[in-house]
């Protein structure tokens, strides 16, 4: 993979750069805000790792004005932060995943060939289910007509449910599939992001699509049985 790191630790950033190069990535690096976010504009990058603190411009805010502007490239957000709030909001700002600082580099590596491989997966492919309309490609949805404008995390949850839909997604099928590895934090997370999007597909008073399988998980589903909810 091409990949673009911003980090502005030069160890960290040395140290990582090294590793992708020895697991055979194509590394271009950048140590601060401004010249990262240039960079990503104009490389073709298979993914995009990310500092969060950085000079210049922080990397929430690379975020958004990437993704404002049109630039899908999947991105990896880097952070010592840990509170909920602060995984949400880089999340919402557009990003694919976070890692939390430090971290195992075989987990990094993993998660970057996971974005990577998610771009490419289905583009362009619509499906669905009664007047829930999902496109794999943009990770947009609709309602009987109504554009639903899911965040970029929304998105990547109404994914894995409109996958198995008709079955039961586990909990923790969900921190799998997502990467998100904090017990805690996980399960607080999973909450809020089925609160969002019951209230967006819901939002015109439409009838429940997904359904909450007590002391299992969820399931996407027009009818469903009587152990969901």
């Amino acid at each position: 993979m091409k990949l673009l790191l911003v980090e502005d630790d030069d160890k960290l950033r040395n140290v990582t750069a090294r590793g992708l190069t020895e697991a055979g990535h194509v590394i271009d690096t950048a140590s601060d805000g401004p010249r990262g976010e240039s960079y990503a504009r104009a490389g073709d990058y298979d993914a995009i790792v990310l500092d969060v603190m950085l000079p210049g411009k922080d990397g929430l805010a690379i975020v958004r004005s990437l993704r404002a502007g049109g630039i899908r490239t999947p991105i990896l957000l880097l952070t010592a932060r840990d509170a909920v709030e602060d995984t949400i909001a880089g999340l919402d700002a557009g990003a694919d995943d976070y890692v939390r600082k430090p971290f195992v580099f075989g987990e990094l590596e993993a998660r970057l060939r996971t974005i990577a491989r998610r771009d490419t997966t289905n583009r362009g492919s619509v499906v669905a289910l009664g007047d829930l309309r999902f496109d794999y490609g943009t990770r947009t949805a609709e309602r009987a007509g109504r554009d639903l404008h899911l965040t970029a995390r929304e998105g990547a949850y109404l994914e894995i449910f409109v996958r198995n839909a008709g079955t039961i997604v586990t909990r923790r099928a969900l921190e799998d599939a997502l990467w998100v590895l904090d017990s805690d934090a996980s399960s607080n997370v999973i909450d809020v992001y089925v609160r969002r999007l019951r209230a967006k597909m819901e939002e015109r008073g439409e009838p429940r699509l997904l359904h909450t399988v007590r002391g299992v998980g969820y399931r996407l589903a027009i009818h469903v049985g009587a152990t969901s909810e």
